[in-house]
């Protein structure tokens, strides 16, 4: 067992204890500052400490499981530090507070620090700059205004004066299209610090956000936090919550670390995904807490006007010790990836009834360069998800989505719009109280899924398991402890693959190329 470092900033630090478990420890450990306990029994891997000096040393100490663990870090420099509330900030939960605010995050200087105190600050969208710190101290409120009119519409796509050229500043679910701006923006900046145990509170459920969703009223609904086009951003410990629709939506942003954090969105809340990457690199998302009424974490690429223009892929990304609690999918791949989705990790990761688990879905449309490859799951646990593996390429979304170009089941031609399926490794993953399907892989015939790898993993079903339909495509029938069901797929193989508690017949092929099994 080890204590590592995750990340140091300048009044905060996060850490990991490296004990191969999902999410949780064994049993609570404690972990002590400079001789002083700070936690009696920390239940996560993932642990932060906050309210620290800058440039300052100091020693963690961690009891568990019988070791002494103990680690010397540094803090980092801070040039200057900004007391928000000396800018007039009013803390009653009412007054609007976004220029007073957004007056400090302005004029704070590189390096510097913004420092909100607790309070609860109603207030409209907020933007960044680069080389600062956002802190927010246990007990501020960041409290969305739920006047749509008070937010700013940022501009899906800039012309260029040369009148070829386009900037792409915002988006609505894979498309560039005019949209309200978050509550907090990240845009065209680096080397980006928002951190603290505060909360972004976007208060949707008290205005109309979550009422006719798919309706654009004015613009398309803003996230609770944006980012664009930046580069080393970091979003660490704070609460963020009842957001308006995608919680944490980047696009286009590299080095990025999104750690040690909450969302809380309600199960009902519509499309209040958790953490959706739009085409961005070098991702690592470690030790979240995600609770929300949509997808928990969705890797994307844009849909096919942006994917196959820029050819941007989604690539290079980390997921570990994370709890995926509720929400439709665990981890999910899509169905907005024109661009690719390339080399992701997924690890220690706990996922808590979730409609589904390891979950794949795109359609025919996406493009050619909608090329997902190289996913690697493992050492997972899953608990009451319904359906804990589902790759589908019939999934029936956009106004087409339930057309005959999308849901045919014979082989089309394949052309510019095929999307591609390649390699996706599972190992050493446990599935309890499954209802469903334990797999479900349903692949275009003219373009198969290549391979689909599963190694020490073990499905069981709940034994009062309900139907449902494990895959959103037409014309799926409603099934329950149906094992694995396969369709075009070229290569399958299950080493220690094990099914308990299933009906019916154990393998459902059609279209299966080389199978192997031990």
């Amino acid at each position: 067992m080890n204590l590592s470092l995750i990340r140091s900033m300048t009044r905060s630090a996060v850490f990991e204890l490296e004990n191969g478990k999902c999410f949780r420890p064994e049993h609570p450990f404690t972990v002590a500052l400079n001789g002083k306990t700070i936690y009696e029994s920390c239940n996560t891997n993932v642990f932060s400490l906050f309210s620290l000096t800058p440039s300052t040393s100091y020693t963690v100490e961690v009891d568990a499981e019988g070791e002494h663990l103990k680690l010397d870090l540094t803090t980092e420099a801070e040039s200057f530090f900004v007391d928000a509330s000396r800018y007039g900030l009013v803390a009653d939960g009412e007054t609007d507070n976004t220029v007073r605010l957004q007056a400090a995050l302005s004029t704070c200087p590189k390096g510097g620090t913004v420092y909100v105190p607790a309070g609860r600050y109603r207030t409209s969208s907020l933007f960044m700059k680069s080389c600062t710190t956002l802190y927010l101290e246990k007990g501020a409120v960041l409290l969305g205004d739920n006047d749509r009119t008070h937010y700013p519409i940022l501009p899906g796509v800039l012309p260029s004066e040369n009148e070829v050229d386009e900037y792409y500043l915002t988006g609505w679910e894979g498309n560039p299209l005019n949209s309200f701006a978050g509550l907090l923006n990240i845009t065209q900046v680096h080397d980006v610090v928002v951190t603290g145990e505060g909360t972004l509170d976007c208060d949707a459920q008290n205005g109309d956000w979550w009422v006719n969703p798919k309706v654009k009223r004015i613009a398309w609904r803003p996230r609770a936090v944006a980012m664009v086009d930046s580069e080393n951003v970091c979003l660490h410990g704070i609460t963020v919550q009842n957001s308006y629709s995608w919680t944490i939506h980047p696009i286009f942003v590299k080095h990025l670390d999104l750690l040690n954090f909450n969302i809380n969105n309600p199960y009902n809340a519509p499309n209040t995904d958790g953490i959706d990457p739009e085409s961005c690199e070098y991702i690592r998302i470690i030790g979240v807490n995600i609770h929300v009424g949509d997808d928990c974490i969705a890797m994307k690429a844009s849909k096919v006007f942006l994917g196959m223009k820029l050819k941007k892929s989604c690539e290079h990304t980390v997921i570990r010790n994370c709890l995926l609690d509720k929400g439709h999918g665990g981890i999910v791949i899509g169905s907005e990836m024109s661009g690719g989705v390339k080399d992701m990790v997924v690890t220690q990761c706990l996922m808590d009834h979730t409609d589904r688990g390891l979950r794949v879905k795109t359609r025919r449309g996406r493009g050619n360069t909608a090329v997902i490859d190289g996913l690697v799951f493992r050492n997972v646990e899953m608990r009451g998800v319904k359906a804990p593996f589902v790759i589908n390429m019939f999934y029936f979304c956009d106004p087409d989505g339930h057309g005959p170009y999308v849901q045919c089941r014979e082989a089309l031609p394949v052309d510019e719009y095929t999307p591609k399926l390649g390699t996706l490794t599972m190992e050493d993953i446990v599935a309890t109280d499954a209802q469903f399907a334990g797999c479900y892989f349903d692949g275009l015939p003219e373009q198969p899924i290549e391979g689909v790898s599963m190694k020490n993993v073990t499905i069981t079903f709940d034994p009062d398991a309900k139907e449902g339909q494990a895959a959103m495509a037409d014309n799926r029938p409603y099934v329950k402890k149906l094992a694995i069901y396969a369709e075009n797929v070229k290569s399958i193989q299950l080493h220690n693959v094990k099914i308990e508690g299933y009906e019916g017949e154990r393998l459902r092929f059609a279209n299966v190329g080389h199978f192997e099994e031990d």
